[in-house]
């Protein structure tokens, strides 16, 4: 197509026009894709301190759960007894108005609030710089931990047949009644605990975000009249 001049354009021209078209569309294209990618790979894959904090909570929770065990323990130690007798034909708690069979519920809570406290603190001292993610490690460890020592010491405690226990044990001798938790809220002390206990100790003693600095010459304005 001529120019207005009246010339007709230069072959070379059109071409060399085209091509440059071509490498900055192509160009464009390939930036706009590495880019899509970039973007992708990013908000894809978490960064690696998300990853670390993840293998830390991880691992608390694992070890948290673990020290269950010591928990069922002092549990079976602790708990008061109930003490049982049977005249025969039926079987009866020796102390009517006794409340030993309260006291097991309250020992959990109380051990299970203790060892949420000393878990707190241990994992606030081992990980300060810890987020959420340890919280959320210690409520889960928490709660296996506490159904581990409820399972062990019922498993471990006197037997739950009462009936068969009553019989080998023989008329009017009195034993011991198995060990119950009749209060399944007790299950949660140990991770409400940690969670309060590791949150006010990051409150109070956690780092604190740095300061912005002040740039150099930058000092308080001309006060006005």
């Amino acid at each position: 197509m001529p120019y207005p001049t009246g010339y007709p354009a230069h072959p070379g021209h059109s071409a060399a026009g085209q091509a440059s078209g071509h490498t900055e569309h192509a160009e464009h294209a390939e930036f706009s894709e590495h880019s899509e990618h970039s973007e992708h790979s990013e908000h894809s894959e978490p960064g690696p301190e998300l990853r670390a904090e993840l293998v830390q909570a991880s691992l608390v929770a694992i070890a948290v759960a673990v020290s269950g065990v010591l928990l069922g323990l002092l549990w079976l130690w602790l708990a008061p007894k109930v003490p049982l007798v049977s005249d025969g034909s039926a079987v009866y708690l020796k102390n009517s108005e006794g409340e030993d069979a309260v006291g097991a519920d309250g020992m959990f809570t109380l051990l299970g609030l203790a060892f949420g406290a000393v878990s707190a603190i241990v994992v606030f001292l081992l990980f300060r710089h810890g987020g959420i993610a340890l919280v959320v490690g210690l409520a889960i460890g928490g709660v296996l931990a506490s159904v581990i020592a409820w399972r062990l010491g019922v498993w471990l405690g006197p037997t739950s047949d009462v009936v068969a226990h009553a019989k080998a044990a023989g008329k009017g001798v009195t034993f011991d009644g198995p060990l119950k938790l009749g209060a399944k809220g007790a299950l949660l002390a140990w991770s409400v605990a940690a969670m309060v206990i590791h949150l006010a100790l990051t409150g109070l003693f956690g780092p604190r975000d740095p300061e912005p600095a002040v740039p150099p010459g930058a000092g308080p304005g001309p006060v006005a009249r």
